[in-house]
Formats: C-alpha cells, sequence, structure tokens
C-alpha cells in the first residue's frame, strides 16, 4: 500500500499570504516529511524547478527544488538562511509557479551560501552558485514575502500588466465567490 500524500493547491498572486514571512519549522517529524514530498510533487506537476511552502498555502520556511529537472536532484531546504550573496549580478528572465504566464529579468548575485536543516533535522551549510543560486534566492524571497512583481523592472510590469490584472481579477472573482452563501 502506498501513502497517500498531501495534495497541495498553488497559491498564486494577489493572495495576501504570499506576502506574510514564513514561520520557522519548529517539528521535524513525519508532518514535515509528508510537507515535503507533497510540495515535491506539486512542483513536478506543474513543471517548476522550485517552490516554497507560501506557494501552497502555508506559512512554513519550507523550500523544495530540483534545478537541473533530474530525477533524483529534488532537495528539500528547511529554515533557510542565505549567509551571504556574492558574485557578478546576472540577469535572467524569470517565471513563478504562482504568477502563471509572467516573466521578468531580474538581477541577482551568481553566487550564495545557506545554512538549512534537512527533513530529519540535520544542518547543513553549502555554497550554491548559477541556476542552482538563483532558484534558492528565487524561493527564499518567497519565505520573506518579496514576490516576482516586486523584483519587476518597470518595463516588465508594463510588459506583463495585462496577465498581472487578470490574475487579480481572478482572485477577486475566486473570493466572491468564496463569501458568498451557498
Amino acid at each position: 500500500m502506498t501513502e497517500e500524500l498531501p495534495e497541495y493547491d498553488l497559491t498564486l498572486y494577489p493572495d495576501p499570504l504570499l506576502r506574510k514571512p514564513a514561520e520557522p519549522v519548529t517539528s521535524f517529524d513525519e508532518g514535515l516529511t509528508a510537507l515535503a514530498a507533497g510540495m515535491l510533487e506539486r512542483m513536478h506537476a506543474s513543471n517548476g524547478v522550485g517552490l516554497a511552502a507560501p506557494q501552497v498555502g502555508l506559512r512554513t520556511r519550507v523550500l523544495v527544488m530540483n534545478p537541473t529537472g533530474e530525477e533524483g536532484d529534488d532537495r528539500v531546504l528547511v529554515n533557510p538562511e542565505i549567509l551571504e550573496r556574492t558574485g557578478a549580478e546576472t540577469s535572467y528572465e524569470e517565471g513563478c509557479l504562482s504568477f502563471p504566464g509572467v516573466y521578468a529579468e531580474v538581477r541577482r548575485p551568481d553566487h550564495c551560501k545557506v545554512r538549512f536543516f534537512s527533513v530529519d533535522g540535520e544542518e547543513h551549510e553549502e555554497e550554491f552558485t548559477g541556476f542552482t543560486s538563483r532558484v534558492i534566492q528565487h524561493e527564499f524571497d518567497h519565505l520573506e514575502g518579496v514576490l516576482l512583481v516586486d523584483r519587476m523592472s518597470p518595463a516588465d510590469k508594463v510588459r506583463n500588466k495585462h496577465v498581472l490584472q487578470d490574475l487579480v481579477a481572478r482572485y477577486q472573482e475566486r473570493r466572491k465567490r468564496e463569501e458568498s452563501p451557498a
């Protein structure tokens, strides 16, 4: 018998939960393991390379990633702290699962040093470069309540204006349906 994983829906912009900083994990137990597995499943099902807990409606300091897309390269970082960001700042077009259809050029340092825990509570400190560093910094932003729209240039905001307006309208419609008596 296979264990049932939690099923997570993506939390989309402009849901206010995405703006709230995530809370540290304090219990390294089966619930955390199930959360990480469910987040990885959602990330893969959505064709993403990274996902932070706020993006599935949870204010928990957990991010998952697989920058290579290769089987076996899944990573889970619990309570990550970026200790330093160094190297040349490079610009790269980023997308985000909480902003479907939105892409923007974002400048980030090429290197980051991170302290984090694994799901079993073991502390790690690692240095990441290139695309992996970018994925971590993007997902770490989510844990801090910083969104892709905050990193956009004015030109990218104009370019994505209609998609952003559509996301806001869909969110408002969903809220109306949830609030109206059945």
